[in-house]
């Protein structure tokens, strides 16, 4: 098989169907995952390294990823070895595993080095995919509450959200953190029905609707001083008295203070569009490795993180491409039947939701009765690997039969039982119907769960905190009261309890064009420059930290100012300062745009580099999906026609080949019957012997023709067959020319100057800052 078979736009070389030619690749559209997906398999089925598999394909297609590790082998995505050498397996390996093969370790993983060639050079694949596979995305190892990986810092953990102006949402979002906190503590109330629920509630609900983010340490104040009076028609003290209140205070704190929270508080704090993509914009996998988490802390973390993606998703526009992955492993315990944890609704939220957004749900499990199969029942795609019991196929069955009226129980039934490992049935929505296929060999080099020592290695030089910069304190300013000025001087003043200086300043609205591009941005600029002496040009270089509205026009009553310069007290010249203000504007500022020119798209205000990448990826990737859909539709009523043809030209060969057989028995017996009348039992032959024989020459006759029908029809398939072949690599040319012309897209810098006429001044005068 080589790359050329598998390497299509918008596929995911998963492996190849089982009953089909052993070179034919099994490739999965990568749209099909907007429907989700559900992959189960017993220990031993080949799960995981199916489940890698697909998010490795993800990677190459430029898909970004949130991966939540409950086990730790998730982390193997990095073990990713392009030279294929032992030297670089041999840090992974599992020593025990050579002890009980009764080798040493350095021969362990030339074995290992070797293995993984070979297993790769069987299904097409070499170091270059491997090369390709790290170069096309970047993979991070996140160890919430461990300081091993990327640790996550829950300074932020009960942030805002955005969508406060949806009480249903709002809801939702509360009551999934009073859960997340009920669980940290160990508490087994009913977070919507009990009074700590209630309590809990109504501080996230206040808090949130005034656009106030909490902490835990923010909300062991607000539970010790509430800041309303009544919960429901009851008063608080009623309610729920501050005596009681302050054991939830006191475990709280206790939880805070513990040493092990410490790594709690240290890292990056929760932001989802970081997560998946980097400072450049590249695709991230974001690994969430919490094996080293108690149970309560396990389903903490991940309740926050639901909602925070489920937050994130809805500030997103809504298309049908693939736009993200949300991936978890071992599923069991976050979406049961019948309990309710604090995962559930943001899961159940997402799978009914995401699909809007492009955002595509991956869960595994080996445990599918544990599975709530009717939160599973619009899951699009259904990955079935080998189970452990009867109990489990039946219970993957009826979860089959509730996605889709098509599927046949007795069929499902005798497929899942001839499964082995690595087979696996794949059930597509979009598909016509199932297929039992063999997943292909992984790049990443599967050595099972990783230590937090390895986790810690993979991820050196990543964690490490920034130095903050020196500070050099300037010398004190001379202090002294409000200075007058002659009138018809503006002033502004930023309030402050300290000393201010006098400053020239200026805030401007600036249009910035680009005629070429037709690329726009309006900017408002608030500089400020030393008073110069006399008429002099001021340097506007110094950009106020603050916004124009923050100015006021009274001076602060606690303030102490310093000394005002001679030239700042002559009226006339601040006209002339105004006019060079504008002019320096003119001349010196420049607003960078980022820009896309062949998708015709530039950067927003405030877009980030990353943040532009991702938009005109996820651009590119519609503008490819339109355009292999208008392929798709152009190459339909030829493939069509051709499929009708060559199914009525067998037909026909075969009809041909019936009438042959027919026309020659028949001549057979005619013939044999008129010689053996002749030779048995008669002396001579008589005209009605003559006649038969001659009946049966032409039969003879007729069977030859029949016999040239069948070569004929035969020649007509053949020459289907041809123009099928030449169809198809019409088809591949035209594929391989559209993925040409989809690569990467190009990102350039434009550097905007104030369009004519463009600047607009809102005030100019001398500022005290």
């Amino acid at each position: 098989m080589s790359p050329a078979e598998f390497e299509k736009l918008g596929m995911l070389y998963l492996g190849r169907p089982v009953d089909g030619p052993t070179d034919a690749p099994l490739l999965y559209d990568s749209r099909d995952l907007v429907t989700h997906a559900v992959c189960v398999g017993m220990t031993g089925s080949g799960k995981t390294g199916l489940c890698l598999a697909l998010l490795e394909e993800a990677a190459i297609d430029g898909v970004p990823a949130i991966i939540i590790d409950p086990k730790g082998d998730l982390g193997n995505l990095l073990l990713t070895f392009p030279d294929l050498r032992p030297e670089d397996f041999r840090p992974w390996i599992v020593e025990d595993d050579a002890r009980r093969k009764g080798m040493e370790p350095d021969a362990w993983a030339a074995k290992q080095a070797q293995t993984w060639k070979e297993g790769l050079a069987a299904w097409g694949q070499d170091g270059e995919r491997i090369r390709t596979l790290k170069e096309k995305a970047d993979f991070a190892i996140y160890t919430p509450g461990s300081t091993a990986g990327i640790p996550v810092n829950l300074v932020n953990a009960f942030r805002a959200p955005d969508d406060i102006a949806d009480e249903e949402a709002l809801a939702e979002r509360v009551l999934t953190a009073v859960a997340s906190l009920l669980g940290l503590l160990g508490s087994n109330a009913d977070p919507s029905k009990s009074r700590e629920g209630a309590f809990l509630g109504a501080i996230l609900s206040h808090a949130w609707k005034a656009g106030e983010d909490l902490d835990l340490a923010a909300l062991i104040g607000r539970i010790q001083r509430p800041p309303f009076q009544k919960i429901g028609v009851l008063d608080l003290e009623s309610f729920y008295p501050e005596k009681e209140r302050y054991q939830m205070v006191v475990a709280l704190n206790t939880l805070l203070a513990s040493p092990g929270f410490a790594a709690w508080n240290a890292g990056e704090p929760i932001d989802i569009a970081r997560y998946l993509r980097d400072d450049t914009g590249r695709p991230r996998h974001a690994i969430f490795s919490i094996a080293h988490l108690d149970d309560a802390q396990r389903m903490f973390f991940v309740s926050l993180l639901l909602n925070e993606i489920v937050s994130w998703m809805r500030r997103q526009s809504g298309t049908t491409s693939l736009r993200a992955l949300v991936y978890m492993d071992e599923i069991f315990g976050y979406l049961p039947p019948v309990a309710n944890p604090p995962s559930k609704l943001p899961m159940l939220t997402l799978l009914k939701q995401a699909r809007a957004f492009g955002v595509g749900v991956v869960l595994a499990t080996q445990n599918p009765v544990d599975l709530d199969y009717k939160a599973l029942s619009n899951t699009g795609t259904w990955f079935i690997g080998r189970l452990q019991t009867e109990r489990d196929k039946a219970r993957v069955i009826e979860g089959l039969l509730s996605s889709s009226s098509q599927l046949d129980k007795s069929q499902l039934e005798a497929l899942l039982s001839s499964l082995g490992s690595r087979k696996f049935l794949l059930n597509n929505v979009h598909d016509d119907a199932p297929v039992v296929f063999e997943s292909r060999w992984v790049m990443s080099y599967l050595r099972g769960p990783l230590t937090r020592d390895q986790i810690r290695t993979l991820m050196a030089g990543r964690t490490a905190t920034k130095p903050t910069p020196s500070v050099t304190t300037p010398p004190p300013l001379p202090q002294t009261n409000a200075p007058s000025v002659p009138p018809g001087i503006r002033q502004f003043y930023l309030p402050s309890d300290g000393t201010l200086r006098p400053r020239l300043v200026g805030s401007a609205r600036v249009r910035f064009s680009d005629t070429k591009s037709g690329a726009e941005e309006t900017r408002d600029l608030l500089l400020a420059s030393a008073i110069p002496d006399g008429l002099d040009t001021a340097a506007w270089t110094e950009a106020v930290d603050a916004e124009p509205k923050d100015f006021t026009t009274t001076p602060p009553a606690e303030a102490l100012f310093a000394e005002l310069p001679a030239a700042a007290t002559t009226p006339k010249s601040y006209a002339q300062w105004e006019k060079d203000f504008t002019r320096w504007i003119a001349d010196n500022e420049r607003c960078r745009l980022l820009s896309a020119a062949a998708l015709k798209l530039t950067a927003k205000p405030g877009e980030s580099e990353a943040d532009f990448r991702a938009r005109a990826s996820l651009a590119q990737r519609e503008l490819r999906d339109e355009k292999v859909d208008a392929l798709r539709k152009k190459f339909a009523p030829k493939q069509a026609a051709l499929a009708t043809r060559l199914a009525r030209a067998e037909a026909a060969v075969e009809k041909q080949k019936e009438q042959a057989r027919n026309a020659t028995f028949s001549s057979a017996i005619s013939i044999g019957s008129t010689l053996l009348g002749a030779f048995l039992g008669r002396k001579t032959i008589s005209a009605s012997t003559i006649n038969r024989a001659g009946t049966a020459a032409r039969g003879v006759g007729r069977a030859m023709r029949e016999g040239a029908d069948v070569d004929a029809a035969k020649e007509s398939v053949e020459t289907v067959l041809a123009e099928k072949a030449q169809f198809e690599t019409d088809c591949a040319a035209e594929l391989a020319a559209l993925s040409a012309s989809l690569s990467e897209p190009e990102i350039t810098a434009l550097d905007l100057k104030p369009a004519r006429c463009g600047i607009t001044v809102n005030f100019f005068g001398l500022g005290w800052i």
